[in-house]
């Protein structure tokens, strides 16, 4: 898949989940979204201070930064998914010193630069995060600070691994061959030599390793069909009835350690923060 395809079918499966996504992750303070403070903390944003919130999604952490920043600040929220950005306006209530911009976080720029940068979950779905980097760079003060959060490697975000690689030995193209490797930055190393190629300088990255119930097994699982979006849906459907039932029962192993004696999951997750100064 070459990266403007990837891009595309992005944009197709955002605009479809974005409604979704907002109401079970990002609208509250559940699994990876406790870190949602936690990058605002670490950047110490002030009052009258202007913000861009990169791939702001939903406007969850625009709205963060909109509470920090007061009537004399600034903050503009950019995304590529029209649903989400439709969804951030609602969420912000339309005030005056918060814009939104349907834009590609790779091609973006502004006249005027920025005191802050945020970008939470996200640098790992770019195809080019170089550039997307080297923009957020242009866009800075030369006092200016960046904050990213990324979900660590896979193996600490089982959450997500204990399915996806129970169907990927089912069906190879569940991820389409050419897409992004979205723990490639999973590691506090990998991260920050990420940050550093762009030429940004004071890098610090620190862990944390919240915590989720998706419920029981049962819970679990048919959240997961209920959630994924359209095309991911339909290769799951495909199977036949017994390789579903193999592949349930395999995902159902990989829980096993992570499962309390009340049947309740309880999953660990690995998030890195960076902050990085111009």
């Amino acid at each position: 898949m070459k990266p403007f395809e990837y891009k595309k079918r992005n944009m197709t499966i955002w605009n479809e989940v974005a409604p979704r996504y907002h109401k079970r992750w990002a609208s509250v303070n559940q699994g990876p979204f406790q870190s949602t403070s936690k990058l605002i903390e670490s950047l110490n944003i002030k009052k009258a201070n202007t913000v861009l919130d990169l791939a702001c999604g939903t406007g969850v952490v625009t709205k963060k930064i909109q509470n920090k920043i007061g009537v004399s600040g600034y903050v503009v929220g950019i995304d590529t998914s029209i649903t989400a950005i439709k969804i951030a306006k609602k969420w912000n209530k339309n005030k005056v010193n918060v814009n939104f911009v349907n834009v590609d976080a790779e091609k973006f720029s502004f006249s005027k630069r920025f005191d802050v940068i945020t970008c939470q979950y996200a640098l790992f779905f770019f195809p080019n995060a170089q550039k997307a980097l080297k923009n957020m760079r242009n866009s800075l003060k030369k006092s200016g600070k960046i904050g990213i959060s990324v979900h660590g490697k896979k193996e600490n975000v089982p959450f997500f691994s204990s399915i996806l690689d129970s169907v990927t030995q089912f069906i190879p193209d569940y991820v389409p061959l050419g897409s992004p490797d979205l723990d490639r930055f999973g590691t506090k190393s990998s991260l920050s030599n990420e940050i550093k190629k762009a030429g940004f300088s004071n890098i610090i990255v620190k862990e944390f390793i919240f915590h989720f119930s998706p419920g029981k097994f049962e819970d679990y699982w048919k959240n997961y069909i209920k959630y994924i979006a359209k095309p991911l849906k339909e290769k799951l459907n495909a199977l036949e009835y017994s390789k579903r039932k193999e592949l349930k029962q395999l995902v159902k192993e990989k829980t096993i350690q992570y499962t309390k004696k009340n049947g309740e999951i309880l999953f660990p997750w690995q998030v890195l923060i960076l902050t990085a100064k111009y």
